[in-house]
């Protein structure tokens, strides 16, 4: 335990009477603020013991709002300029709301917003501006942010850094992963807060585009205290909008973490003009991992829509021509040519590669296959002249995102897909040129509504054009809403890949149906996975929305493709059907290839019947790093689907029923692994039985390593 004379000597001043203090609706948090010599801090307590010490706010400021580069900006006697010191308390405002609202597509059909608010203004004396510190306190943490009225000495300002603090009394265990600038596809690692630094340089690999920000963590970074009254911690943030998205420095020492805003090519972290307000600051707190795993408080924390027809916006199952690029079985590519020039070059007299995966024929094939088992969509990747040269050239015209390749007749195709019931799903691929993709969003869009598509995966690999933007800098967090609100009026639906990670923006955007921002399946066929990956992104990824992780492998092995191969995806066929419940997604993916789903069409009927929208979801039980079961009610019926899955290590798990409809008979299909699965030696063993159940049965699972089950449950009539 850390112990400082300095924290005891703040906490006396906290419990003074200048001290503002707020209490969660049903007591158990207590949050304090103080000004210390002009200086804001504030601390968390739950049941009376504290959850985050003494901890500062602020932020840093350049001295005007013309930048130079970072290098040269630097100077201590710009301190006077910040935002962190030198205050005054002139008023406080409290507020309190218990509100049920609807999510347009959500894991629950209701989701319940119940807090106690309190505003502190703050007036800094010597330049006479003033912020308002704005504190919302829920039964499951703390949220909390900046705003800043227009005023006077205060219109435009650039942001040097926030120097928000989150101070924790004791090492506890932490899920990390490296914070970087440009992306969020790493490995977590597991160890205590004491021992990120020596971790710290072993934890990445190479990515695409990289900035890689030396001892600091990315957030949802999720937190637990060991011991017999164990607490689980998420530190997160919430409607990231306007404003650079953050990671967390790590001071090992002290177990404390700071804000570290993504800077631009100048070193400015935000250019800002008032009134205007920073994302929320969000620590959810609870003693059991499965109501943090249910939080919906970065969702809450985000502002209802404003469109008014979002009858367009429907939760999507699709399958796709992807896999078997990603695998290396064909490519993106038409030709052979590696420089091209979109408007100059002919495509139809290039020499095609015989790889090109997205033509007619196989086209078909997927359309064929997707429509016969009752999918919505098709994803179509490679289908428009570009992919030659696309990547690693800092290339500003890379693609048009109209015109396809000389196999890919997308009217005809069009036609075909809508006389089987599907609709195909466009792919828009940036190659991280955000400038280029404006420029072509309106005819792009048009292009799709003129044939139908109503949803669009965008993608951005590679370094950001505008160069020297990142892919979390403000100026892209921008362009993200660009892009998802010109998609709204052309009622098309956003899936971005590669983009800033969500925290609970779908509320305002519902639209933006679902994001990557993390390490997918693809990465199965890349570095690999973890066996553990998916039992901790539910505790951090997922916490503020949808992910597109694209699950559904059942040819695990590559070397069935490729003999001699060593590549393979680390889970067994049981743990992937499992996936679709323990993974909250709306945006569907069936991910690999139709062949692979008819030699298994016994396992692949769960697919099929899993829903993407619900109203209900109840967290079994779960544990970071170890297991997730979690239970859902398909939205508008009586259907029930259950998943539950391990890491690496074999695991028994008895679900208890108890969920169900007291007065209901239901029929269960039990997706299981085989006695002899493994994920390593034998992935494709299951078994499948029906069994009828009521809310007083209980079913024994024995999951394999890096396996898992499925149930799914329907009414008997």
């Amino acid at each position: 335990m850390k112990i400082t004379m300095g924290a005891v000597l703040l906490s006396m001043m906290f419990s003074g009477l200048n001290a503002q203090s707020l209490k969660s609706p049903d007591g158990k948090f207590e949050m304090n603020f103080q000004l210390n010599n002009g200086v804001p801090f504030y601390n968390l307590k739950y049941n009376g013991a504290t959850v985050v010490e003494d901890s500062k706010l602020g932020l840093r400021l350049f001295k005007d709002t013309s930048v130079q580069f970072s290098s040269e900006i630097t100077k201590t006697e710009d301190a006077k300029f910040d935002l962190n010191n030198d205050f005054v308390k002139t008023s406080e405002k409290r507020d309190s709301k218990n509100e049920i609202w609807q999510p347009v597509l959500g894991e629950k059909k209701n989701y319940i917003s119940h807090y106690n608010e309190l505003a502190v203004t703050l007036n800094q004396s010597s330049t006479d501006r003033s912020i308002v510190v704005k504190f919302r306190l829920f039964n499951d943490g703390l949220g909390f942010r900046y705003e800043f009225p227009q005023q006077k000495n205060l219109n435009y300002f650039v942001i040097k850094e926030e120097d928000t603090e989150f101070d924790f009394p004791t090492d506890m265990k932490a899920w990390w992963m490296v914070a970087d600038y440009d992306s969020q596809e790493y490995k977590y690692q597991e160890t205590n807060v004491s021992e990120i630094p020596a971790r710290w340089d072993k934890a990445f690999d190479s990515n695409a585009s990289q900035k890689l920000i030396k001892n600091a963590v990315q957030s949802p970074l999720m937190l637990k205290k060991v011991g017999k009254e164990p607490l689980y911690i998420n530190i997160a943030e919430a409607a990231v909008l306007d404003y650079a998205a953050s990671h967390l420095e790590v001071d090992a020492q002290n177990f404390k973490f700071k804000t570290h805003l993504t800077a631009d090519r100048q070193g400015a972290k935000g250019y800002i003009q008032t009134p205007s307000v920073t994302p929320w600051r969000t620590i959810i707190v609870s003693p059991k991992a499965e109501d943090l795993m249910d939080s919906k408080m970065l969702f809450n924390l985000n502002e209802p829509t404003k469109y008014t027809d979002t009858s367009y916006i429907k939760p999507t199952k699709y399958m796709g021509v992807w896999w078997e690029m990603i695998i290396g079985k064909a490519q993106w590519a038409y030709s052979t040519a590696d420089n091209v020039h979109l408007g100059v070059t002919d495509f139809s007299k290039l020499t095609p590669n015989g790889k090109h995966a997205a033509n007619n024929k196989r086209v078909k094939e997927y359309i064929d296959f997707a429509a016969a088992n009752g999918f919505d969509g098709l994803l179509i990747e490679g289908w428009n002249i570009g992919w030659e040269d696309w990547f690693g050239h800092s290339k500003e015209y890379v693609f048009d995102f109209m015109t396809p390749y000389p196999d890919f007749d997308i009217k005809m195709l069009n036609e075909y897909a809508y006389s089987k019931g599907l609709k195909l799903i466009m792919h828009h691929e940036t190659s991280g040129s955000a400038t280029n993709y404006e420029r072509w969003a309106d005819q792009a869009f048009q292009l799709m509504n003129k044939y139908g598509y109503t949803s669009v995966k965008t993608g951005y690999v590679g370094d950001i054009i505008p160069r020297g933007e990142h892919h979390y800098s403000q100026w892209m967090i921008n362009h993200y809403y660009r892009i998802v609100e010109k998609a709204n009026d052309y009622k098309i639906m956003v899936n971005s890949h590669e983009s800033v990670r969500p925290g609970g923006e779908s509320r305002t955007y519902p639209n933006y149906i679902s994001a990557e921002a993390a390490r997918g399946t693809e990465y199965e066929a890349f570095a690999g996975n973890n066996p553990d990956h998916q039992t901790i992104l539910p505790f951090t990824r997922w916490m503020g929305g949808s992910m597109d992780y694209t699950p559904g492998i059942f040819q695990t092995k590559l070397d069935y493709y490729f003999p001699g191969d060593k590549r393979f995806v680390k889970t067994t066929l049981a743990k992937q059907l499992a996936l679709y419940v323990t993974m909250y997604m709306p945006l569907q993916m069936a991910a690999d290839l139709p062949e692979n789903y008819a030699k298994h069409i016994d396992a692949f009927q769960f697919i099929k019947d899993v829903a993407a929208d619900w109203d209900d979801t109840k967290i079994l039980s779960a544990e970071p790093g170890d297991y997730v079961v979690t239970a859902r009610k398909a939205k508008g019926t009586e259907n029930w689907f259950v998943g539950g899955i391990t890491d690496e290590n074999k695991r028994d798990y008895t679900v208890d029923f108890s969920f169900l409809d007291k007065n209901k008979k239901y029929e269960a299909i039990i997706y299981e692994d085989g006695k002899d699965a493994d994920y390593i030696n034998n992935p494709q063993s299951y078994n499948i039985y029906k069994k009828q159940i009521t809310s007083k049965s209980k079913i024994n699972f024995k999951m394999a390593r890096s396996g898992g089950f499925a149930v799914s449950i329907k009414p008997v009539k």
